[in-house]
């Protein structure tokens, strides 16, 4: 009787057990939809638009063989531009989605900077914190590295890296610059000076520091191994997030390609040509392979993997700047001077981006929307479900759409600031609307050879058609029908924004000041602040 009851009871534990499966199933499927993204932004330093192989295929070099699998899995961003054209102005702009003129960041700040990117500024790894999101950030800060102004105060949970850039301080093993940099002093008491070396181009007299949270764990540190280590705390850091099952912000910004470059171990230390820079290259590229099969191995699916750059490349350090392809600015390079980093000419703007998020962003797409660096701030707010605070106006724009749907909805209007060529700092010298792009003040940084060009004002500005002038190299005629649309269009944005701007109750401004004390030391006994933590 036992028997026949079970079998009669059979089709219904079947049924039953199949449905528990689908609900099972279902909840899965629910659960993985209601995830957050995770979230990994790879910023490269001083890198040339023409630096991508992607952006470049008729070069046939072989560079970036993981960034172009990135492309080539991903979208690839073509119109993409570093909110300035220097370090900190460009880095404070993409944590928090407003330009230099509203969060006070203007310019660099150096060795002795007392202080940093403003406190009353909120930046994107702080909202992300809020939300349950782990925050960790790997490279160079160049935002303050002293007290609250410092990575791990700003809304990292975790940081390790360098403070500032890589030239901003000796190392026993400089690699390569134009002029050479000499190792660091082992001898001798220790008196900070951040004036840069007589022997020209780097600061000779503080170790560069190397910096986990809040401690200098080595100085001078060792560049020649600082991607190793770079790599090895990336991985890391992704795979502990999965055993934590909590979402996080990877912020990794690079040493790379800035200068002094240090070579790879395979790389000829006596080799001083244009190889050298390819070298340098490919071993940021194999950082960026590293992670992404890391973040492959663990959540593939609900990681939006980001990489591109704080600005163009230094062109003034001739066979170590990168390339900006074909965005020379020939108008200002026939006039004299270079046209690449700390200039708004393109080259020292436009940046190579892509972006790669397997079953989210469709493989193997291009995009010519007009984005910004501010822009990844709303978009993975948005990602993430998070809504910014209100109490302050921002420059950004959510690009999801863009990279998930392929929509071409960019900025209406960008504007391109100045940060260290010609004229005041942070002045709004250059915009853009669609295919034109006005210059009201143009100047040129150092090129090779030492050239400068001077800094001169346009009223009326000059006007470039992008899209039939990508070396802007001759201006539309005044007189044109073309030029007047364009001139009258951007003229009347850029009076709107510097409205905006005037009459905008949240703008930061940011303390410049500088003091010997406050240069980052772990011993100023010993000579170049020397001590080691690291085994």
């Amino acid at each position: 009787m036992a028997e026949v009851f079970t079998w009669l009871l059979l089709p219904a534990l079947l049924i039953s057990g199949l449905l528990l499966h689908t609900v099972s199933q279902h909840e899965k499927e629910v659960d993985n939809h209601n995830k957050k993204p995770n979230f990994i932004i790879i910023l490269a330093d001083d890198i040339g638009w023409g630096d991508l192989d992607a952006n470049q295929p008729e070069v046939k070099a072989n560079n970036t063989p993981y960034l172009n699998l990135l492309a080539e899995h991903g979208i690839r961003l073509t119109d993409f531009h570093s909110p300035a054209s220097t370090c900190s102005p460009s880095r404070a702009a993409i944590l928090t989605g407003r330009y230099g003129l509203r969060n006070g960041v203007t310019h660099n700040f150096g060795v002795g900077s007392v202080a940093g990117l403003p406190l009353s500024e909120v930046t994107l790894p702080q909202l992300l914190q809020r939300a349950g999101y782990y925050t960790a950030m790997i490279g160079k800060w160049h935002l303050g590295h002293n007290g609250p102004y410092s990575p791990t105060k700003r809304g990292f949970e975790y940081y390790f890296g360098i403070p500032y850039s890589n030239d901003m301080g000796c190392t026993d093993k400089p690699g390569y610059d134009v002029p050479e940099c000499h190792p660091c002093h082992s001898y001798g008491p220790q008196v900070i000076r951040l004036q840069r070396s007589v022997h020209g181009g780097c600061y000779s007299k503080v170790g560069l520091p190397l910096i986990e949270n809040s401690s200098i764990v080595e100085q001078p540190l060792d560049l020649w191994t600082l991607t190793k280590k770079y790599k090895s705390a990336a991985v890391r850091i992704i795979h502990n997030a999965r055993e934590r099952g909590q979402p996080y912000l990877l912020y990794i910004a690079l040493a790379h390609m800035h200068v002094p470059l240090a070579p790879p171990p395979s790389q000829d230390a006596s080799s001083t040509d244009s190889s050298v820079y390819s070298a340098s290259l490919r071993e940021m590229d194999s950082l960026v392979g590293a992670v992404k099969s890391a973040s492959d191995e663990t959540d593939k699916d609900n990681t939006l993997i980001w990489f591109t750059g704080d600005n163009g490349p230094w062109e003034q350090k001739c066979q170590y700047a990168g390339s900006v392809g074909p965005f020379m600015g020939k108008w200002q390079t026939s006039t004299g001077g270079g046209s690449a980093k700390r200039t708004t000419w393109e080259g020292g703007h436009r940046v190579p981006t892509v972006a790669y998020w397997p079953g989210r962003i469709p493989a193997n797409t291009t995009s010519s929307a007009l984005l910004s660096g501010m822009d990844i701030f709303p978009t993975l707010l948005s990602l993430a479900g998070i809504t910014a605070p209100s109490d302050r106006r921002y420059d950004g724009i959510d690009a999801s759409g863009v990279l998930l749907h392929g929509k071409q909805d960019g900025h209406e209007f960008l504007f391109h600031p100045n940060s260290g060529a010609a004229g005041r700092f942070g002045d709004l010298q250059a915009a853009r609307s669609g295919k034109h792009k006005a210059f009201y003040i143009t100047g040129a940084a150092e090129a090779c050879g030492g050239s400068t060009g001077s800094q001169q004002l346009h009223n009326p500005p000059l006007i470039f058609d992008l899209e039939h002038d990508k070396a802007e190299e001759t201006p539309l005629e005044v007189q044109t029908p073309e030029y007047q649309a364009a001139a009258q269009r951007i003229g009347r944005m850029r009076e709107e924004l510097l409205w905006d701007i005037a009459t905008d109750t949240s703008v930061s401004t940011a303390d410049y000041s500088t003091d010997d004390s406050a240069a980052p030391c772990c011993d100023p006994r010993r000579a170049v602040c020397r001590c080691s933590m690291l085994g």
